[in-house]
């Protein structure tokens, strides 16, 4: 198996990191895998994989760039690299990053992820322009339009994993975060289920940065930075709100019911900020009212309120999905 070697300083310099280009790789990735995760990633994929699919029908090269350097066993170093240590840059900004790499890094890299056989049509100098302006088109095309919506959901997931960091540890927050993933002890995060040799990162920036399609990657800019790219949690990636139903929309409000319809597992209000848009004050207001109804109930966590439906909101919610059209009143 692969694990890191981490020391007590790396661990407690580490941070929650949010990365356009990450989100927008990951959706390349999910693209080019044509599978989802969770209904959401199913329907954005029907929306868009059909234009995907025609932008590299016509760009042979291109399309052979992304399955040597993102399908195999290892990822090209190039086309995933590490996000900074600091702040949040734009994917305009970030993008550049991939865009300049050298061609010669670029085609050490893919040889790598192809067990060193480069095949002689990406034996080329144009590698990293190519792979920057198909990720640029999948930003503005598949990825801008919902980005304010995807931030939302990658921040809930952060504010759920730093309650597990409060609540248990450090091992309480990895555990679950990718597949395979674990805290060992004495130091040794268990990144994956490969037999890799272990690497020491101590003294390094350990960063983790969510993503909402359904699969994940680690990167590194080798001493400095090491990055754990995982799938959001998918009760989040999953739901925003705007799969109210309709009928309830129209009993309680569009507002008021999307808070009702995301409690179906418990959130803490501040993640009902992030999931929503709303604003604390709005929040608040929706939840005192559903709380005096009977239709939600809360606890106490740690530090933290959860909140979470009774059976009377669940099966408020449930008859409202049943509710067809034609027989609204």
């Amino acid at each position: 198996m692969g694990f890191w070697q981490v020391n007590a300083d790396t661990l407690a310099g580490s941070r929650f990191v949010i990365s356009a280009l990450d989100e927008t790789i990951a959706s390349l990735v999910a693209l080019q895998r044509a599978t989802a995760a969770h209904p959401g990633e199913r329907a954005w994929l029907d929306a868009h994989l059909p234009a995907y699919r025609e932008r590299l029908r016509g760009d042979r090269i291109t399309a052979l760039l992304v399955r040597a350097g993102l399908m195999g066993g290892w990822n090209a170093d190039f086309l995933t690299p590490a996000p900074p240590g600091e702040g949040s840059p734009s994917f305009a900004d970030a993008v550049i990053r991939i865009r300049e790499t050298p061609p010669d890094t670029a085609r050490a890299h893919l040889m790598v992820s192809l067990n060193g056989s480069l095949p002689s049509v990406l034996d080329r100098s144009d590698l990293p322009t190519r792979a920057a302006d198909l990720l640029e088109w999948v930003w503005t095309e598949a990825v801008r339009p919902y980005w304010p919506r995807r931030r939302r959901l990658l921040e809930a997931d952060i504010l759920a994993r730093t309650r597990q960091l409060s609540e248990g540890g450090w091992a309480a927050a990895l555990n679950d975060m990718r597949p395979g993933m674990r805290w060992l002890g004495d130091g040794r995060l268990r990144i994956n289920m490969y037999d890799y040799p272990p690497k020491s990162i101590s003294g390094a920036r350990l960063l983790f940065v969510p993503v909402t399609p359904g699969r994940g990657w680690v990167s590194w800019e080798e001493p400095h930075r090491y990055a754990v790219v995982y799938p959001c949690a998918g009760v989040l990636a999953n739901g925003d709100g705007s799969g109210a139903p309709q009928a309830l929309g129209r009993l309680l409000g569009p507002a008021r019911a999307g808070v009702l319809t995301l409690l179906a597992s418990p959130k803490s209000t501040t993640q009902l900020v992030a999931l929503t848009g709303q604003g604390l004050g709005s929040v608040g207001r929706h939840l005192k009212i559903l709380l005096d109804a009977g239709l939600v109930t809360r606890r106490r966590t740690g530090r933290s309120v959860l909140y979470y439906r009774t059976p009377a909101g669940d099966a408020l919610v449930t008859a409202s999905r049943r509710q067809r059209p034609g027989n609204a009143g």
